[in-house]
């Protein structure tokens, strides 16, 4: 089975196009594209040299794919959205920008050049992607910054209205629970407590503070094999997402009497600090380079096994 082409649209010779693709009006792919399998070129599309295109990609209308891109499977992009390959009108072009698997791009969105957007990553229509976008992060604005989490439970703030003042709280990722400690309040100010085994289900052995951290700024991205941690927000504010490999959960620690227990095997990542924001980390182990898993995939690969062997 060929591919199809809009009788307006201009395939020159030697591109090479995968079958079950459709082209659509007024498009123009230059000689040297590849495009994949099952893919859908909206109109006035304009696919330069060296752009390479996964299978079953959606390619809105108007879209621009300059020289160097990398688009991998089952990417969406909206109506014209841009990627260029010139950050300033100096004529030197720069390539390397990667959009990975299952990532979506929204309308009238603008990717910088040498920029990579992992896999399954949402960025809002009218973006302006300046940096590297990690993985399953929804991002908007300009410069873009994340907002969210794809997939993740929406938070709510511990100071909600109607959240208990007290004692712990079942989650939906596996093992992770969040600890509302004792808050005593007097004239002298307020004191709040935990004590080890009862509230931090561990022997703690190191400690570290995160602090001045920027809001678009983020920490973790890792788990860890062995050890377990406890979080506090000592001061100010910051949102934690924990996954375990097949659920992912957002949680905000606004309060400093709020904890979050994260056991072994749990893939974390704290961002949207306010300015003042004190993040205390309690942990089970020394700091070990080997204890940590940073890529999510090899992650993934780990909890898969470790399901399977429980």
């Amino acid at each position: 089975m060929a591919y199809i082409k809009h009788a307006t649209a201009i395939v020159e010779s030697a591109a090479i196009i995968g079958d079950g693709t459709c082209i659509g009006a007024f498009a123009h792919v230059l000689r040297r594209a590849k495009i994949g399998c099952d893919c859908l070129i909206g109109d006035h599309t304009f696919i330069e040299d060296d752009v390479i295109v996964g299978n079953r990609v959606i390619v809105k209308s108007g879209v621009q794919l300059c020289a160097g891109l990398r688009i991998e499977d089952d990417v969406f992009i909206g109506p014209n959205a841009a990627f260029p390959n010139e950050r300033y009108a100096t004529g030197t072009q720069l390539h390397g920008t990667v959009v990975k698997r299952g990532a979506s791009i929204g309308a009238h969105a603008t990717v910088l050049p040498g920029i990579t957007i992992e896999e399954n990553a949402m960025i809002g229509a009218g973006a302006v992607v300046t940096q590297h976008v990690p993985r399953s992060t929804v991002v908007v604005g300009n410069p873009s910054r994340i907002v969210g989490y794809a997939g993740a439970e929406q938070a709510v703030p511990a100071t909600s209205p109607g959240v208990a003042a007290e004692g712990t709280g079942a989650t939906h990722v596996k093992g992770v629970v969040l600890h509302r400690l004792p808050l005593v309040h007097d004239l002298r100010g307020c004191l709040s407590f935990g004590e080890v085994a009862r509230d931090v289900p561990f022997e703690v052995k190191r400690y570290f503070l995160v602090f001045q951290v920027s809001s678009e700024q983020l920490r973790g991205e890792h788990a860890h094999r062995a050890q377990h941690q406890f979080l506090i927000a000592v001061h100010g504010r910051c949102a934690v997402v924990a996954d375990d490999g097949f659920h992912r959960q957002e949680f905000i620690l606004d309060a400093p009497n709020l904890g979050l227990y994260l056991p072994p095997m749990t893939w974390s990542v704290q961002y949207k600090y306010s300015p003042e924001a004190v993040l205390l980390v309690l942990a089970s182990g020394e700091y070990d380079a080997a204890e940590y898993i940073r890529n999510y995939a090899e992650f993934l690969d780990a909890a898969a096994h470790s399901q399977s062997q429980g």
